[in-house]
């Protein structure tokens, strides 16, 4: 063993609990009287500017101006729709819930990629995918047993599908770019969509119901405990992840990565227990760890599922 794969190892864990403390910030902050759109917003723009120095600022994009463009514009809008739509599911169902559904769009990936016949579903990802359907089955419920809040459940499982749809797309409009730059190219287009979405919510004012005006609101009037909650979303979740991640990654490669991260929901189902008080029930544990298998089982099955997807920048979890 490399003597540098221990701290290595360290990198890929300390960026799953920045990513994973993603929902926690935005909870936290959501809580200070900060709206979700505004919270995004802030979120993307902090960070990507963050990001977009590390990648070297405009000397990044040198020769590569028009596929940074169409980055913003085609890459932006949906990383929007992932982190609000995921996010939302917040009103409805618990941090660990939302988090161990999401978790699940390796799975969609695999079915996506055996629907298109690019990959056939072998033993091991049939394994894996059976692990994830009955994960989800246990953390949500069945008919004839108390069940989770289907809006919220539907909205993580809505997200984490965009995202299986989502990654190969992106992996694509991004050939030729660093990964930081790549990241704040989209984080740009995300916070252009953000800002186009609340200034639409404002001129529809009239017609929208208060709760959602509240949710759908550009502003910068709340606490400052808010204010410290989008400042640690963008600063640790955001660019110190991202930053972490890339640099475990080059040592461990792919498989070995993406199997640490899968500590990412843990750390939140953990950290939304211990800050949210949102206790982490037996269903949801033994759900969580059936999805979690599966995520394993599917990296040494296909090397890189799911972990091409965080070198552009984790959205949720």
């Amino acid at each position: 063993m490399s003597r540098s794969t221990p701290l290595a190892t360290a990198m890929i864990v300390a960026s799953a609990c920045c990513f994973g403390s993603i929902a926690i910030f935005v909870t936290l902050a959501e809580r200070d009287g900060a709206p979700l759109l505004s919270i995004l917003t802030w979120r993307f723009l902090l960070g990507g500017a963050g990001l977009f120095l590390l990648a070297g600022g405009p000397a990044a994009l040198r020769g590569a101006r028009r596929q940074g463009w169409r980055l913003v514009a085609l890459g932006g809008p949906p990383q929007a729709v992932i982190n609000f739509t995921s996010l939302l599911a917040l009103r409805w169902i618990p941090v660990p819930t939302l988090v161990f559904l999401f978790y699940t769009y390796p799975s969609w990936i695999a079915v996506i990629a055996a629907l298109r016949g690019t990959e056939r579903l072998n033993a091991p990802r049939v394994v894996a995918l059976i692990l994830s359907l009955g994960g989800i089955a246990i953390m949500v419920g069945t008919p004839g047993t108390r069940m989770m809040h289907p809006v919220g459940v539907a909205l993580a499982l809505f997200a984490a599908l965009v995202y299986a749809l989502y990654i190969p797309f992106i992996g694509k409009l991004s050939t030729g770019l660093s990964a930081r730059a790549a990241s704040a190219l989209l984080a740009c287009g995300a916070t252009i969509a953000f800002a186009l979405i609340g200034l639409a919510a404002l001129a529809a004012r009239p017609w929208l119901a208060d709760a959602t005006m509240q949710t759908l609101t550009l502003t910068t009037a709340f606490g400052a405990r808010a204010w410290i909650a989008i400042l640690l979303l963008a600063g640790v979740s955001t660019v110190a992840g991202f930053v972490l991640f890339l640099n475990g990654l080059s040592v461990l490669g792919p498989v070995r990565t993406g199997i640490v991260s899968t500590v990412e929901p843990f750390w939140a189902s953990l950290l939304g227990a211990l800050v949210l008080g949102q206790g982490l029930g037996p269903r949801t544990l033994v759900g969580g760890a059936a999805i979690a298998l599966a995520v394993m089982l599917l990296q040494l099955s296909r090397p890189g599922v799911g972990v091409t997807a965080r070198r552009i920048e984790e959205s949720v979890s």
